[in-house]
């Protein structure tokens, strides 16, 4: 059932019921008042039934059947009063749950702010800014410093690097050239540069990792809910009670008293509730959740997948080494580094002044060369930071990491190397969900394997995919054993957004701002802080025990109150309210999931 119907019904009823009582009480006219809780009541359950023959039919058991047969059996022997109290609460608690989800998407902002929207378009000397959709294979484009790059192509003109790590999971900055393609999605740089359309909007990568991520909803994994697995031996139960007590009365209105006690409140409003609570205290906690059944899904995890960039480091590149050769000390390189590179807009530019905010060296003459490297002079001397080649005629092996090499007058002084930094909490989560029950973490990255081997070493996680794209990313996830599902998927990048759809819950680290990878997430994280993901499965926990022992308690006492009825000594009016007060035992129950009064540091599994 879908969100306005849900909503419609329960109005539907509310207005059935508030007519009903001016017809018996203040019209005195309990005819008429039967016959519209009758037909308008007969109608909303029918509209429910269909519903639910399509939820039986697409494999699964809703929660809803005991409550329709009660309402149909009261509306039949004539308790009518009784059906309707009954059809309250059913409409209510889909309403609830409805509600719930709704009000945690409100919470997230559109998060596909990041797709490229429109396109300079070269028409000789003029440019022309037009619609993504109208760029054709063989336009030229312009694009700007700091921009999206809108479709994939070919540098025609220009030097610059491109952030790819929302699209390739890639920490480093990757230098592009004439000739070279780029793709749409990435950022460029501080450089303009001149490029011909390889391909339309709809055909470059970041629409196709849309379709992907649409692909992957559009198939979601089964997932059995809670109240759906108590529901079939508790309709079955009630059906055999409510059955026998009418064969040994012979009286038909000994089988609807019995259903109207055995109406599944527990599962219709008891277990919502609890999860409703869940998402509560996590919203509060700074994770928003945007269903009940991800707050079930979590509680029950098996198999967590990580992101590398963004997600298990903090995806921005730090000095890691320092070498210095030909008498230079360490902090001498990379103090030189730091005062040439200091006017640079340039991502490792901002690294290595951050590395040294206080002894910073002034510089003159300086000369950027874009992709190469920046010259300067220093004290009097010509100071050159960037590539080999760029620095000095002599010959130097690179290193496979992020680095700038230095010399001074033309002679090779040391280098700098910079790493993506990891977060000082992943290793906790790590151990924490291990502790919690969860049964394998995987980390699956586009970076290079070396790199990716090494931070999962450190962090503690199990097993390591690397230098993989969306697509494989997903394929990585599908092939998961069912003994280790359900599966959570947590990642930051545009290029995460298919797998975060396609596991069967996905998280976004969503801090930085509106990403793909926060719109086809289950849950998004708003702190900058992977500890929440931990959080996030302990509420999850603590949720889903407060929930069950709702249910629980819920189901015992409409048993005890089935048995009694089947006698005949529980009118279906007194019945009906009877369940009124199981409702309001298992919903107080059930809100002690707020989780308001536990201390933060119940929060966090112990270290």
């Amino acid at each position: 059932m879908n969100k306005l119907s849900n909503y419609t019904r329960l109005i539907g009823v509310l207005l059935v019921g508030v007519i009903a009582l001016i017809l018996q009480f203040a019209l005195n006219l309990p005819m008429y008042a039967q016959i519209v809780i009758s037909t308008l009541g007969s109608l909303i359950a029918l509209l429910m039934f269909i519903d639910m023959v399509k939820t039986l039919r697409s494999g699964k058991f809703g929660v809803d059947l005991l409550a329709i047969t009660a309402v149909i059996a009261t509306i039949a022997v004539g308790e009518y009063w009784a059906a309707l109290i009954v059809l309250l609460m059913l409409t209510g608690g889909d309403a609830l749950e409805d509600y719930a989800a709704n009000k945690a998407n409100s919470e997230l902002q559109s998060l596909l702010e990041n797709s490229p929207q429109s396109a300079h378009l070269l028409n000789g000397d003029n440019i022309e800014d037009v619609r993504i959709d109208q760029v054709k294979v063989g336009d030229r484009i312009v694009v700007k410093p700091g921009e999206v790059i809108p479709v994939d192509g070919t540098i025609t003109e220009g030097v610059t690097t491109v952030d790819e790590s929302s699209l390739t999971g890639e920490s480093r900055p990757i230098d592009k050239m004439v000739g070279q393609t780029v793709m749409s999605g990435a950022i460029n740089g501080d450089s303009s540069f001149d490029m011909i359309a390889d391909k339309t909007a709809d055909d470059s990568q970041y629409q196709n990792i849309i379709r992907l991520v649409k692909q992957a909803e559009s198939t979601p994994a089964h997932f059995v809910r809670m109240a759906d697995r108590y529901a079939v031996p508790f309709t079955l139960m009630a059906y055999i009670i409510a059955g026998m007590a009418w064969y040994i009365s012979g009286d038909p209105v000994r089988f609807a008293e019995v259903l109207v006690v055995a109406s599944p409140c527990p599962l219709i409003l008891a277990a919502p509730i609890a999860l409703v609570s869940g998402m509560s205290w996590a919203s509060r906690s700074g994770i928003i959740v945007k269903s009940g059944t991800i707050i079930e899904k979590l509680g029950n995890a098996k198999t967590f997948a990580f992101d590398k960039t963004g997600t298990i480091t903090k995806g921005h590149l730090t000095v890691d080494q320092v070498h210095a050769v030909n008498g230079y000390t360490k902090e001498q390189v990379l103090s030189l580094a730091a005062g040439t590179e200091q006017q640079s807009s340039h991502i490792l530019a901002r690294s290595l002044v951050a590395a040294i905010p206080d002894k910073i060296p002034a510089a003159t003459n300086v000369i950027e060369t874009t992709a190469e490297g920046v010259q300067a002079t220093i004290d009097g001397k010509i100071v050159k930071v960037g590539k080999p080649a760029y620095v000095s005629s002599e010959h130097i092996d690179p290193l496979d990491q992020t680095t700038v090499y230095v010399s001074v007058d033309g002679k090779y002084v040391g280098y700098v190397s910079f790493s993506d930094e990891v977060r000082p909490e992943a290793k906790s989560v790590m151990d924490g969900l291990h502790q919690m029950g969860v049964e394998q973490i995987m980390m699956i990255s586009g970076d290079r394997k070396p790199i990716a081997e090494e931070i999962a070493d450190s962090v503690g996680i199990d097993k390591v995919y690397a230098e993989r794209l969306p697509q494989e990313k997903i394929a990585v996830i599908k092939q998961v054993d069912k003994k280790l599902k359900p599966i959570v998927m947590v990642g930051d990048g545009v290029n995460d957004a298919p797998s975060l759809a396609t596991a069967d819950v996905g998280i976004a680290m969503g801090a930085h701002g509106a990403t793909a990878a926060s719109e086809s997430a289950d849950a998004v994280v708003l702190k900058d802080d992977l500890s929440l993901v931990g959080k996030a499965v302990k509420i999850s926990d603590d949720t889903m025990n407060v929930a069950r022992q709702s249910v629980l308690i819920g189901i015992a006492i409409c048993t005890i109150l089935m048995l009694i009825a089947s006698f005949g000594v529980i009118p279906a009016i007194i019945g009906a309210m009877l369940q009124e007060v199981v409702d309001t035992v298992t919903i107080l129950w059930a809100l002690r999931a707020r989780g308001g009064d536990k201390p933060e540091a119940d929060l966090v599994p112990a270290q």
